[in-house]
């Protein structure tokens, strides 16, 4: 009976240790190691650069490269010299080796080290302004292989059904999103480019670059836009009846569309 509550306590311990199962314990990482009673060779301890640890009665063990539940292991076998039955847990208190790869250029590019189990969301909270990356066309790569495409729905729309837990050395492409930006120019306060989200309008581009200078002929506003195959097309909107009420001509953007606003002669 006593085997069995204290193995259900390990799984309990291990799960509340960031990747009991997956996390490969590296040099600088700090480790919770017990020994069921045996509080003499229970101790905390710091995993050397060589990737060994000083165990008591014991030595020196290496413990990089292992997963908590390997070395767990390792140490029972190795503990079975000294005493009968030995009952161990180790738990990560202290990550150093849970890296994360960040490239394409709608982040900041780089090498990021977490110190605790850290979610996908999470961790895109932690990029900073993410307003020059396409979202969309995101994902993750893991082992060398993508397991997710495309993070808007979880960053941008709250789908927390698509939030996952990231592992160590997993690596995320967040392309920028220039050729998805909106453009608008001429007759408007603050002519600019904007990132495309889902729903936007010819309407929110607009009020968006502060609306109309007084010189603006908002009766003849245009919207071009490529096709697949590079071609333009031209969409004229009459926005001097949008800003009257009338939306049934408050035409849905498209990424990548320009829209212009001219001037009139006098």
């Amino acid at each position: 009976m006593k085997k069995i509550i204290f193995t259900a306590l390990c799984c309990i311990f291990l799960t509340a240790g960031a990747f009991a199962g997956d996390y490969v314990i590296g040099g600088g990482d700090a480790l919770q190691i017990s020994v069921w009673g045996s509080p003499e060779l229970s101790l905390s301890t710091t995993v050397r650069p060589d990737g060994k640890i000083s165990i008591p009665s014991l030595g020196e063990l290496k413990a990089s490269g292992l997963t908590p539940k390997e070395l767990t292991g390792v140490l029972e076998r190795e503990l079975a010299k000294v005493i009968k039955t030995p009952i161990v847990t180790v738990i990560v208190t202290g990550m150093t080796n849970y890296r994360i790869f960040v490239f394409g250029k709608g982040a900041v590019a780089g090498v990021r080290t977490l110190t605790r189990e850290t979610t996908l969301l999470e961790f895109l909270s932690q990029l900073g302004s993410m307003e020059n990356a396409d979202m969309e066309n995101a994902y993750l790569v893991r082992d060398k292989k993508k397991i997710m495409n495309g993070f808007s729905k979880l960053f941008e729309k709250g789908d927390f059904a698509r939030d996952i837990v990231l592992e160590p050395d997993d690596m995320l492409f967040i392309p920028d999103n220039f050729d998805n930006r909106v453009s608008i120019v001429g007759a408007v306060i603050k002519p600019a480019t904007v990132p495309y989200r889902e729903g936007l309008t010819v309407m929110d581009v607009i009020l968006n670059a502060g609306g109309f200078t007084e010189f603006a002929k908002e009766s003849d506003v245009e919207v071009f836009r490529k096709n697949e195959s590079g071609e333009s097309s031209k969409i004229s909107v009459n926005a001097k009846d949008l800003m009257k009420g009338d939306l049934t001509r408050n035409v849905a953007i498209m990424p990548g569309d320009v829209v212009v606003v001219k001037e009139r002669l006098f």
